[in-house]
């Protein structure tokens, strides 16, 4: 017999939360819920990315529900760049955006939560909640998807799917799976944006993909078999 699943204790004292969104309607809606909300303290609300990367390591939140189509800095960069120094603050991200590349991203920057929208009051609230006493809230329809990206096979995966790539292929990759856009690889390894594009259009037609989401997948499954076959790698 399946038991319930547990209820997350009420917290202690007030949960910290900032908000980060663009759209001035929307965000006077967050800022209502959660300002009426009892278990939640609003302590800043920002339109842009670059104002709330200066301003939330002062607020330190902690919870955050940030945008990802934030204007000044996107909301995946904004993470990426809080992430390390705000590692006790939660990010959730909030947007109209379901394609499996634009999650991937938002998760592999540090976001620990992916809602959409049209979230209701109770469940958004429930959700941030959640990713404090350490969950990883996810709107159903978005969780099927980051479930179905590690689960669906590649037709033609071999012993060891990654050995037609060659070096330089490789360190794209291996940055693109951590989260890297590619900006960010074309500054890391010292070379153009264009022949970062040029480096993952052969990686697609070589792993036999279609998306960043897909190939990331496929290269740690990957890795981790060679650990497993060869743990002197």
């Amino acid at each position: 017999m399946n038991s319930a699943p547990e209820i997350p204790e009420p917290p202690t004292r007030p949960i910290s939360v900032a908000i980060v969104e663009d759209d001035d309607a929307l965000r006077a809606i967050y800022v209502a819920w959660i300002s009426a909300a009892e278990g939640f303290c609003l302590i800043g609300d920002h339109a842009d990315g670059q104002t709330a990367f200066e301003l939330l390591p002062q607020q330190r939140p902690d919870v955050v529900l940030i945008d990802i189509n934030l204007p000044r800095l996107n909301g995946v960069e904004c993470v990426r760049l809080l992430k390390p120094d705000m590692p006790s603050t939660q990010f959730v991200m909030i947007t109209v955006y379901t394609d499996s590349d634009r999650i991937f991203d938002a998760l592999a920057a540090g976001a620990s939560g992916y809602l959409l929208k049209q979230t209701p009051r109770e469940e958004l609230l429930g959700a941030l909640l959640e990713v404090w006493h350490g969950g990883s809230p996810m709107s159903s329809g978005i969780a099927r998807k980051v479930v179905q990206c590690f689960q669906k096979p590649v037709a033609t995966e071999s012993k060891d799917e990654l050995q037609d790539l060659s070096s330089r292929e490789l360190e794209v990759l291996n940055l693109l799976s951590h989260g890297y856009l590619c900006k960010e690889i074309a500054k890391e390894l010292l070379i153009s944006s264009h022949t970062v594009d040029t480096y993952l259009r052969r990686i697609y037609e070589k792993l036999h993909v279609h998306s960043r989401s897909q190939a990331a997948a496929l290269y740690t499954r990957a890795s981790k078999r060679r650990l497993i076959d060869r743990p002197d790698l």
